[in-house]
Parts: C-alpha cells; sequence; structure tokens
C-alpha cells in the first residue's frame, strides 16, 4: 500500500527519516502548490530528485522547503540516473540551513509575483563587481518579468534567485515593484553603465587569464571598443559582440580548446537574451 499524505501534517524532513529509517525503495510525488515534483530512494537513501528545470540535490533543496502540497510513496520503483550522492543527513541539514536563510530573504521578498526593475543609480557610485550567479539574474532584469519568471529564465532555484536579488536590493542596485504598480521612470533599459562597465572588467579579466601576455594587449583592445560602443548607447549588446570578439581572438591566438574554455566561463556572466534590453 502506497504511503501518502499532506505536507501540512506531515513535514518534508520526517518524511525522509521515515523512508531512511526503514530502508525503502521507492519514489516520492510531491505535488506543491505551483510545481510537482520525484525523489527516488533506494534502500533508504535519496538517489535522483527533480523538479521543474532543477534535477539533483537543488531539486532536493527546492521542495524541502514546501510547507504545502500532497505526497505519494510508490514502492519499488528506481530512477535510471544517480543525480544525488550526499547522505540523506547532509541534505536535511542543508536544507533546514536554507529553510532559516528563507524566512530572512522573505522579509525583503515576500512574494514571488515582485518586479525587480533598475533604480536611478548616481553615477557618482563606484563600479560594482558581481558574482556569475548574480550577472545570470541581473542580465535578466527588464522590469517586467517577475521574480518567478527570473526562476524560470535563469534555471535557478527560487532560493538562489531570491538570495541574488536580496544582495542588489540591500545595495540599491535593484527595487521590487508589485504587477499593479507602474515603474517611476517607464520601461528600465537594463544596467547602468557603471553596472555594464563592471561586467566589461569581468569579461577581460577571465579573458585574460585564458591568453598568453602577448594576448592581453589584443584583449584590452576588445574591451577599450566595448567601452566605447557603451558610450554609443549600445548597452548589453556591447557585451554580447565583446564575448564574441573575444572568442574568436582568443581561438587565432591560443586555439579553439582555449576559446571554448573562455565561453563556458563567461557565459554566465552575459546571458544569450540580455541583447534584447
Amino acid at each position: 500500500m502506497a504511503l501518502q499524505g499532506s505536507l501540512a501534517d506531515v513535514t518534508f524532513p520526517d518524511l525522509i527519516q521515515l523512508v531512511s529509517v526503514s530502508g525503502k525503495t521507492g519514489v516520492f510525488n510531491i505535488s506543491g502548490e505551483e510545481a510537482e515534483g520525484k525523489i527516488y530512494l533506494k534502500d533508504g537513501q535519496i538517489t535522483d530528485a527533480t523538479v521543474g528545470k532543477l534535477r539533483g540535490e537543488y531539486a532536493v533543496y527546492e521542495m524541502a522547503m514546501w510547507s504545502k502540497g500532497r505526497f505519494i510513496f510508490t514502492p519499488n520503483v528506481l530512477s535510471d540516473q544517480v543525480t544525488v550522492t550526499k547522505s540523506n543527513t547532509s541534505l536535511m541539514m542543508e536544507a533546514a540551513r536554507r529553510l532559516d536563510e528563507w524566512r530572512v530573504l522573505q522579509r525583503k521578498i515576500p512574494s514571488m509575483e515582485l518586479i525587480p526593475y533598475f533604480r536611478p543609480r548616481d553615477p557618482s557610485h563606484d563600479q560594482i563587481t558581481l558574482s556569475p550567479h548574480e550577472w545570470m539574474v541581473v542580465t535578466k532584469v527588464d522590469g517586467e518579468k517577475s521574480i518567478g519568471d527570473l526562476e524560470a529564465a535563469v534555471g535557478l532555484p527560487a532560493y538562489d534567485v531570491c538570495k541574488v536579488l536580496y544582495g542588489l536590493v540591500t545595495s540599491g542596485l535593484v527595487a521590487l515593484r508589485s504587477a499593479d504598480e507602474k515603474p517611476k521612470q517607464g520601461k528600465p533599459a537594463g544596467p547602468s553603465r557603471h553596472t555594464l562597465l563592471a561586467l566589461v572588467e569581468n569579461v577581460r579579466k577571465v579573458a585574460a587569464d585564458i591568453v598568453s601576455l602577448a594576448g592581453i594587449v589584443a584583449v584590452d583592445k576588445q574591451c577599450r571598443r566595448a567601452v566605447e560602443a557603451l558610450d554609443a548607447g549600445q548597452g548589453m549588446q556591447a557585451l554580447q559582440a565583446l564575448v564574441d570578439n573575444l572568442a574568436r581572438t582568443i581561438s587565432l591566438l591560443e586555439g579553439g580548446d582555449k576559446a571554448g574554455e573562455f565561453l563556458r566561463r563567461v557565459t554566465p556572466l552575459v546571458s544569450s537574451e540580455s541583447s534584447k534590453t
């Protein structure tokens, strides 16, 4: 007989503890408020998990934050992949830590329906340096996508998207509005010039780390051209052109393998859709 019930009555960690102790093999089908996920176990140990675009331990963390929904456990069903290697105890400890931090994030981000937009930034402010995850989110902010839309666009868990936005909101770079609240200055065009210059510098550092000393001259030349394009108002298009030009330059100087490494490292920095802003 299948085990089933409500997350309102049995918490997610308690479910995992139950099947861990009993050493069960099978799959949990969990239906949350807006998504459905699966967690596969073998002899009580989680081996695979999926929810939306997430797979593996991050899918486990996503579902561990659900407080509402239904679950049903079907025994003797195995996944054809192993995407989780951490112990159940380690997974639940990390899930608990994320849940505690999630409660803090919700103080500034109470709803996934809120829409992030760029705030006007004083030109005298210093350039900012963002991590790859932050750039992935920043390049998708257009003043129209909700936080939930951003989650789908960047393919990161809601927790990670909100953690990035929490920092951006706290720093004053981004603000949040409700869907029925009109932007104060119309549709934002995208990141400010200072933000774009910081992105140029981040891309330059990646390229300089890959090329030889002689190649740095060519890298710097391409970056100067990108700054000129930014001054001409080309925005994120100038950043995408910079990446394309540097990839070609690195391919000529260092070979295709190095160009591929460059593209793999800068892809999280410059979104393929950023030229639409």
